[in-house]
C-alpha cells in the first residue's frame, strides 16, 4: 500500500482526477473550475489534463449548474458540480431538492442520477457574508439525496471517488477552513471504509463526542486537551444515510454524548442526532444529549466569527455540563 502527505484540497484534487482516468463520463463543471483551478484550487490543472469538453468553465449561475448536470446525468455522464461557496448553493435549491432528489422515485427506480454537488461549507476563513454557511440540514431533511462531509485528506481523497461512483445523487461538504490541513492519504482505494460509513476517530470511554467535517479537528483537540476524562470522538461522515450502528454502540458505552457543529444549533442536524439517540438509548443515558453549535443569526461580520463559531473551550464545557447530571 502507497501513502502520499497532501493537503485535503490537494487530496480532492487527487481524487477528483482518479475518478476521471478511471470514467470518461466523469465531468467537472462550476464557477471557475477550469483556467483558475477553483478559488481553493481544488481543480488546478484538471482542465489542462482533461480539456475543456470534461472540466468545463460556467456562468455564475448555480441553477443553471445544476439544471445542466441532471439533463448531463439523464444522457449517462456523471458531472461533479463545484458550488464556489456554500451560501451560492440557494439559487439552485429548486434544482436539487425538486427536480434532482425526486427523478429516481418519480420514474419508479427506471432512472438514476448519479450527480456530486461539492460545497465548501463553514466558516473560519474571514469571508464576507454568503461564505461561510453551514447549510447541510437543508439538505439531509430532503428525501432522495445523499449527504456526506469529509474532515481529513484521506477521507477527501476516498469519499469523493466513492461519491461520484454512487449511483444516486450526492451533496458533498468540505470544510473550506481545513482544506491546507495535511495529512498522509492511503492511495488503495480498496482499504477505505464506506462513504457511508461512520469511524471512531478516537477512542474514549467517558462521554461521546459527534463531529463531522471542520468541528472534528476541533472535538479531536479538546479530547486531547482534556486531562481528566477520557473523550472518544466519532466522525459521522454521512449525515443521510446516518450509521446508527457506530454513532448507538459508541453512545451506549460512554453514556454521555455532545453533538458539535458549526451550524445554528435550533433546528440543526444535532437536532435530529440528539432526538435519535435519546430514543434508541435512553436507558444507557446519564445526562441528556448537549448540542454545541453556531447562534440563531446570520453569520457574522469577519471580525466576530471567533465568537461565533464553536471552539475547544465551549466543547469542553458542553462536556463538564454533562458530568453535572
Amino acid at each position: 500500500m502507497s501513502t502520499e502527505t497532501l493537503s485535503l484540497s490537494r487530496a480532492m484534487n487527487e481524487g477528483l482526477r482518479k475518478a476521471m482516468e478511471n470514467d470518461p463520463k466523469v465531468l467537472v463543471m462550476g464557477e471557475d473550475v477550469g483556467k483558475l483551478g477553483g478559488v481553493f484550487r481544488v481543480t488546478d490543472g484538471l482542465q489542462k489534463d482533461f480539456g475543456e469538453a470534461r472540466v468545463i468553465d460556467t456562468p455564475l449561475a448555480e441553477s443553471g449548474i445544476v439544471g445542466t448536470a441532471i439533463g448531463l446525468a439523464l444522457r449517462g455522464y456523471r458531472p461533479v458540480c463545484e458550488i464556489q461557496f456554500d451560501g451560492f448553493v440557494f439559487p439552485a435549491f429548486n434544482q436539487i431538492t425538486s427536480q434532482l432528489a425526486k427523478m429516481r422515485l418519480r420514474s419508479l427506480g427506471t432512472l438514476e442520477l448519479p450527480v456530486v454537488i461539492r460545497i465548501p461549507f463553514g466558516g473560519g476563513i474571514g469571508a464576507v457574508e454568503h461564505h461561510s454557511e453551514s447549510p447541510e440540514a437543508y439538505f439531509t431533511h430532503t428525501g432522495g439525496l445523499r449527504v456526506v462531509a469529509c474532515s481529513n485528506p484521506s477521507d477527501a481523497y476516498t469519499m469523493i471517488q466513492q461519491a461520484i461512483a454512487c449511483p444516486d445523487p450526492v451533496i458533498f461538504f468540505e470544510p473550506k477552513r481545513r482544506y491546507w490541513d495535511k495529512a498522509p492519504v492511503e492511495l488503495d482505494l480498496s482499504a477505505a471504509p464506506s462513504f457511508e460509513s461512520a469511524v471512531v476517530a478516537r477512542e474514549g470511554t467517558d462521554v461521546t463526542l459527534l463531529a463531522y467535517g471542520p468541528m472534528v479537528k476541533t472535538c479531536l483537540e479538546a479530547a486531547q486537551a482534556d486531562a481528566e476524562r477520557s473523550i472518544e470522538v466519532v466522525d459521522i461522515r454521512s449525515l443521510n444515510p446516518l450509521d446508527e450502528s457506530i454513532v448507538m454502540e459508541s453512545v451506549r458505552r460512554t453514556g454521555r454524548c455532545v453533538v458539535v457543529h458549526e451550524a445554528p444549533v435550533f433546528s440543526g442536524y444535532g437536532a435530529e442526532l440528539a432526538a435519535r439517540i435519546t430514543e434508541k438509548c435512553f436507558y444507557h443515558l446519564e445526562s441528556p444529549v448537549l448540542r454545541v453549535g453556531g447562534f440563531s443569526t446570520p453569520y457574522p461580520p469577519s471580525r466576530l466569527e471567533d465568537h461565533y463559531l464553536p471552539d475547544l473551550d465551549r466543547v469542553l464545557d458542553a462536556v463538564d455540563r454533562t458530568f453535572e447530571w
